[in-house]
Parts: structure tokens; sequence; C-alpha cells
């Protein structure tokens, strides 16, 4: 059920004319949201600058349209998530010179690096192969996939993230109750059950063009790295791809056949920078390197339940990347020869490696 801040926000995004700057200085003004309703139209106006006719329209508390949201948010158990919530807004996405207000969600969304995956509606069957390839693999290093529910690349970068048994994230280009293209709904619910639905569009609203460049933003807004396969000169992929460097995140393209009409957006990517990507390492050593499997955070989980005291606030002192003896020493609090006695007992048990001149790493192990 929504709580009582959760409906006021809705309230006021069901304000017709009053989008995100709009909320942006009435927050500002007033400082939360039931302030903002407890406030009459002309203060409005003259605090935070809302025009008269806007602040007019805020819809009753008893305003079919409202009711019917509520009640649609609640058969759905959506949240609501503003700018303003410290604790539950994507922290990436808060980056974004121009971020949502206001977000639905549906599902769990889970603190964790995450690659955005867009391509073309109409892709080629080896086009959808390697995407859900890519995002299976990657998907179980512990990335969630972000895209856009769209058909074809969209489409199977979701469905390669469930079968990696990692996270993956939905963002639509109309409302939350609307899942678009329908034929995607049975997937939509394979998605809630391993991540998430996001919209910054109210309940009800339909799939709009004019919407899909917004909800791009958002899909690379949410992610480090964006990648693109197959893509047409003009697609909105490129859209995707062009939010992705204004917001300062790495860009991804699948080299496609020269005479393709789906290669000719992502071969121009590549001729200006984009990293080429032929197997998921491609993008793992830019973004993350050394990022281990499931299977290996499994390992390291086992063995860090089998430490205690100073060995466990040792092991944590490690990493992929080698640290000096003394290093190590430093960061734990220990003596040198007590590093060196547990070090010497984790080589043993196969969860540290020793490398030339004193230097430590966790073991990656398959």
């Amino acid at each position: 059920m929504l709580t009582d801040t959760e409906r006021t926000w809705l309230r006021l995004h069901l304000t017709r004319g009053l989008g995100r700057t709009g909320l942006v200085r009435l927050m500002d003004a007033f400082g939360s949201p039931a302030a903002i309703l407890a406030a009459a139209p002309g203060d409005w106006v003259r605090r935070a600058g809302i025009r008269d006719s806007v602040a007019q329209s805020l819809p009753a508390s008893n305003d079919p349209t409202l009711l019917k949201a509520k009640e649609i948010l609640n058969k759905h158990s959506v949240q609501i998530l503003t700018l303003w919530d410290t604790d539950r807004y994507p922290p990436l996405l808060r980056t974004l010179y121009d971020p949502p207000a206001i977000l639905y969600l549906r599902g769990t969304l889970v603190a964790q690096p995450a690659l955005a995956v867009v391509g073309a509606r109409r892709a080629s069957t080896a086009g959808r192969r390697l995407t859900r390839d890519l995002c299976q693999e990657i998907a179980s290093r512990g990335v969630t996939i972000v895209s856009g529910l769209a058909r074809g690349i969209d489409t199977a970068a979701h469905e390669g993230a469930l079968a990696g048994g990692g996270q993956t994230i939905a963002v639509l280009g109309c409302g939350i109750d609307r899942i678009y293209p329908p034929e995607n709904k049975s997937l939509s619910q394979r998605i809630l059950e391993q991540g998430a639905i996001l919209s910054e569009y109210p309940p009800g609203t339909p799939p709009l063009p004019g919407h899909f460049p917004g909800r791009n933003r958002i899909i690379s807004g949410l992610s480090q790295g964006v990648l693109i396969v197959e893509a047409a000169e003009g697609s909105g992929s490129l859209i995707t791809a062009d939010f992705a460097l204004e917001q300062g995140r790495e860009v991804f393209a699948v080299p496609g056949p020269v005479y393709a009409e789906t290669s000719g957006g992502v071969n121009r990517l590549l001729k200006d920078g984009a990293h080429l990507v032929t197997d998921e390492t491609d993008i793992l050593e830019v973004l993350w390197p050394g990022i281990p499997t499931k299977q290996q955070q499994k390992m390291e989980n086992s063995l860090q339940s089998e430490l205690a005291g100073d060995a466990l606030a040792l092991y944590r002192c490690l990493s992929i990347e080698p640290l000096h003896i003394d290093e190590l020493a430093r960061k734990s609090g220990l003596t040198p020869m007590e590093v060196s006695a547990i070090l010497l007992h984790l080589e043993l048990q196969g969860g540290v490696e020793q490398l030339p001149g004193m230097r430590y790493v966790r073991c990656r192990r398959a």
C-alpha cells in the first residue's frame, strides 16, 4: 500500500502542467510534499514561480483520476521514489543534469554495478543470440543489465540477464502499469522476480514516441556503461549513446556487416571511439577488471564464513590488486609477523596467492 507521503507525491505528479522543474522549485520553496500540498495556489505562484493555471490544477483528494491511479499503484505494489529520497533513489541516476523527480518502481533495486544494453528492434538472429550470451555472462558476475523491454535486442538483454541468474531492470516509456510491447508481459513478470521495472510516467500513460528519449536517458543514467548491439543511423539506440556520452558513461558497440541496415549506427560509434565488443571481456576489462563470477563470490563467502578474528580482518583487507605485506600490516593493524603467519594459513586454504616482491592478492578460482 502507498504511504501517506507517496500518496501526496502522486497527487502532485498528477497536477496538469507541473513537470520536473516545477516540482524542484516547489520543494526548494516549501521543503516537503506535505508543506507543498498545504500551501495555497497563490503561494505556489509567489514563492516557487509556478503559473497560476498550474497551481489551480492540483487534483482534489477525491478526483477520479487520482483515485484510479492509487488503485493501480496499490494493485501492482508500486513504490514511488523521489529525488529527495536519500536512501532509496538510485545514486548514479542522481548525478544526472536532469534526474527524474519521481520514479515509479515495481520489484526490487539492488545496489550493484550496472550495464545498459540497447539496440535494434528488428534485430538479426545472430544479434539477439550474441546479446543473450553477453548479458548472461555479465549478469552472472553480479552486474545488473538495464534495458527498455522493447522488441529485439532489449528483449534478448533481459532474457540473458535472467538466464545468468542476475538482476535486470526494465525502464518503460509509458506508465508502470502498461507493458509495451504487450507480447513481453510474461517477460516482465520474470523480470519482477529477479529485478525491477521503472517508469517516470504516471500510471495509465500510453507509450507515446515522445516519451522514449526521456526513457533512454534513465537507461544510461542508471549504468556505468552502455552497450549498443545493431543500430541503424538515426535510431533511438544512438540517442541512448548520446546521453551516455553527456553523462560521462563508457560507450561500447558490436561491429556489424558493412551492408547491413542495422550496422550504420554501431559502426559509426566505433569510428568515433566507442569500445569495440566481441565478447564480455571487452566490457568487463574496461569497467570492472577482475570482477569475480558468482561461483568465485560463493567460494569467497564460504572461505570468509570459516574465518574469524584477525584472519577474517586481514582477508577483508586483501583485494584483486596486489598489496605488499607491509601495506597489509598497516591496513589490518597487525604486526608483520602476525600478517605473515595468517597469510601462510590463507595460502594453504587457497584464499590468497603470493606474488613476487612479497605482494599478495585474493585468489580468483572458477
